[in-house]
């Protein structure tokens, strides 16, 4: 079988991260990546073997900047059969009618809305739904971090309602535009689109969401409410979220007290850039009470979407089915479970 060729357009915190897992993939073939500035990203791509495409009207700086380029964006356009769309959002419209035009397939990032395709994207909840699209979106880091669980809990359980309080990082690591800040800074617009955009994916579900935003770059922390359709046991659950092929329990009694250690085991672990693509959940922090069931699980806003991708490019392609996908995806990646 042909590899699916792929283009990611825009090498940031996320593009970066997809060309990685793409190239490790055996079933597809990185054909290229995008940038509009010539900056050190665009350089490593370049020192790395990657080809790089640029706006037609950047050639010329990236020519002064001593930066190689393959051609221009519409070349790499021309050559692929898929784009994993990373670029800032509201950049959405414009490169769908590039991509509509081209006849290729596009898949978009949770920072765009989910009308922009009509249809949105997580594995574990609904990786069929994807199945042959032109377009689809992989929704955003929190939104993955809580379908991870809560489409489990809901198919074994049945969810009543389901209650989150999202504390987030104020800024990427590599980011200083939006901090670090000495504050802590509630959403005050009630609720937020975290619970709304798990809707997308899963509409039946009665779920409200609130989110604080804090003085760190590491993570997410999720703390989450849930009642359940029928009476289960502590002991269950964890069971169910110990079989989850992208949800890792970890321990405060071994250690992992907090983001920070989180991210060291990624680190212990060789991870690629220190990525924690799991979910990762307190095993000592999940309690049930009657039908009411209270966790915390840990985010890692850069890494946790990138195996999404993958499985959503397969899918979109109709080159495999889902728990093979998850499987394969999960190999290459090292997630161990």
């Amino acid at each position: 079988m042909a590899k699916i060729k792929v283009g990611v357009n825009g090498y940031g915190t996320i593009g970066k991260r997809v060309a990685t897992a793409v190239s490790m993939q055996d079933d597809m073939e990185l054909v290229g990546v995008t940038k509009t500035r010539p900056s050190f990203e665009a350089k490593t791509a370049v020192a790395a073997g990657i080809a790089l495409y640029v706006p037609a009207e950047n050639v010329e700086k990236f020519d002064k900047a001593g930066i190689k380029v393959a051609g221009t964006i519409d070349d790499l356009i021309g050559k692929v059969d898929i784009m994993v769309d990373a670029t800032p959002g509201d950049f959405g419209e414009e490169y769908k009618a590039k991509y509509q035009a081209a006849g290729i397939k596009g898949i978009f990032q949770g920072g765009e809305e989910h009308g922009l395709t009509g249809v949105s994207f997580n594995s574990t909840a609904n990786y069929k739904e994807s199945w042959g699209v032109q377009f689809s979106r992989v929704v955003s880091c929190n939104t993955t971090g809580l379908l991870r669980t809560l489409s489990l809990l809901d198919k074994e359980y049945k969810i009543e309602n389901a209650y989150v309080t999202i504390v987030r990082r104020a800024a990427d690591p590599g980011d200083s535009k939006t901090g670090p800040v000495n504050a802590l800074e509630p959403s005050v617009s009630l609720p937020t689109h975290h619970g709304l955009d798990v809707k997308s994916i899963m509409p039946w579900l009665d779920i409200t969401s609130m989110a604080i935003k804090c003085s760190t770059t590491l993570m997410h922390i999720q703390a989450v409410v849930v009642k359940l359709g029928k009476e289960v046991t502590t002991e269950e659950v964890l069971d169910l979220f110990k079989k989850a092929p992208r949800v890792r329990l970890v321990s405060s009694k071994d250690g992992i007290k907090s983001t920070a250690q989180v991210m060291e085991l990624a680190r212990e672990l060789g991870r690629s850039r220190s990525d924690m693509y799991e979910i990762c959940v307190w095993s000592d922090g999940i309690k049930v009470v009657g039908d009411t069931l209270y966790y915390y699980q840990a985010v890692h806003q850069e890494s946790d979407v990138i195996p999404e991708n993958i499985d959503c490019i397969r899918s979109m392609c109709k080159s495999m089915e889902g728990p093979e996908s998850v499987a394969k995806t999960n190999k290459a990646l090292g997630i161990d479970h």
